[in-house]
């Protein structure tokens, strides 16, 4: 099931937020976001390969290349960011799976 406009925005905001309250410089802005598109990609190839793929098997699939992000982010963000990383992740997984479960 997809996300309503409502919860569209909340993502957004959420995303907006967090983006503020890691203070990231634009470096560190351009290697996450870079990350964040391969991850992206990963995705589509995923849809593409599984097109009756559910949203719970698409989060999976998206959940199994959390390490591997994760390992990426050592390289550059400072211990309290990635504190703050761990934190956002695991509210994205609760509110995710709570749409997942409606």
């Amino acid at each position: 099931m997809p996300l309503t406009a409502d919860q569209h925005e909340q993502v957004a905001d959420q995303l907006k937020k967090f983006a503020s309250d890691l203070n990231l410089s634009d470096d560190h802005k351009d290697k996450l976001r870079g990350f964040l598109e391969q991850a992206k990609e990963k995705v589509q190839a995923y849809r593409t390969a599984n097109p009756n793929a559910s949203n719970a098997d698409i989060v999976r699939a998206v959940a199994s290349h959390h390490d591997e992000l994760r390992a990426r982010l050592v390289n550059f963000l400072t211990p309290e960011q990635l504190t703050k990383w761990d934190a956002a992740v695991k509210n994205a997984k609760e509110f995710l799976g709570e749409k997942l479960a409606a």
